[in-house]
């Protein structure tokens, strides 16, 4: 036998031809740790198949798996300031813009878009935690009020995916004038007559809950989602006491009546499409008759988003 032939020479080769394995196949579940298969966490809805953590989604898989077929029109939304303040902190406002465009490929934290769920025409909107935390700067609240005023246009509900960690403090009081400003949008809405559901997502803070997040004519949250306008650490280190197990939690805040329903992420299609029929006086549809959220294949390519 040939031991250079047989051994040495297949041992060189594959240093070779050895591919490099892609670094996003896996995710680490935040809360128990278990390795999730990135088709397997996709096909679920980025919910660990473990534990049922919700882990963070994007706007556009969210509205993938909300809206009948998949199919959905983007929102055109006015262009903001790209640098009002000229901030800079480690690094430039702009520089942490463009780093975040790149990241996400989104252009903001907001993405606003209409469609069908259940066969009942909404305006949705949903915020990127990914895109600088989330943060309310003045593009979030140009989306949120182009959301109203598309939904006022169209006579429809709006629905509202909130993921924040609360103001942008690099736009200083730009950012914090949002706060009337989205509160003014919500409330055209309710002179209106139309409904509003807010969908509380992990983490819901600051600026965001104490505004449009808290407005809702239903309140809906993921499980275990952070809903707060300062945080666990920062009350504590202010009273100096230890707070209640799973304070500020979705649970907790169902508990105490400040929600009317904690929704798993799965059940959120069937449920938003039963409310919005409720709340407009549609006739509730069969069981089983809700359109797959699937992508179909009659579907008008003009009308999808990838």
């Amino acid at each position: 036998m040939n031991w250079i032939a047989n051994y040495i020479k297949p041992s060189i080769n594959s240093l070779f031809s050895r591919r490099e394995v892609p670094e996003n196949l896996w995710r680490k579940c935040d809360e128990c740790g278990t390795m999730l298969f990135h088709r397997e966490l996709a096909d679920s809805l980025n919910v660990c198949t473990n534990c049922q953590a919700h882990l963070p989604i994007s706007p556009r898989a969210r509205f993938d798996a909300l809206f009948d077929a998949g199919v959905f029109l983007e929102v055109e939304l006015p262009e903001a300031p790209a640098d009002p303040l000229g901030f800079r902190d480690q690094k430039r406002y702009g520089d942490r813009l463009r780093d975040a465009r790149k990241a996400t490929g989104e252009h903001e934290a907001m993405l606003v878009v209409e469609g069908e769920i259940g066969g009942a025409f909404t305006v949705a909107a949903a915020q990127d935690f990914r895109f600088m935390a989330g943060s309310m700067g003045v593009a979030v609240g140009n989306a949120v009020v182009a959301a109203a005023e598309q939904a006022l246009r169209r006579r429809a509900p709006l629905i509202v995916f909130s993921a924040a960690g609360g103001a942008r403090m690099q736009e200083g009081i730009l950012s914090l004038m949002q706060m009337p400003r989205t509160t003014v949008a919500i409330r055209m809405l309710r002179e209106e007559g139309l409904p509003f559901i807010s969908v509380l997502t992990h983490p819901t803070t600051g600026g965001v809950t104490a505004s449009y997040a808290m407005l809702g004519d239903v309140q809906i949250a993921e499980p275990g989602a952070l809903i707060c306008f300062a945080g666990p650490r920062v009350i504590e280190q202010t009273i100096r006491e230890k707070l209640p197990e799973g304070f500020q939690r979705a649970e907790y805040l169902l508990e105490h009546g400040m929600l009317d329903m904690v929704v798993h992420r799965a059940k959120m299609r069937d449920t938003l499409a039963s409310l919005i029929r409720l709340l407009t006086n549609q006739p509730p549809r069969i069981l089983g008759d809700l359109p797959a959220p699937e992508a179909d294949a009659k579907a008008p390519a003009e009308g999808r988003t990838r």
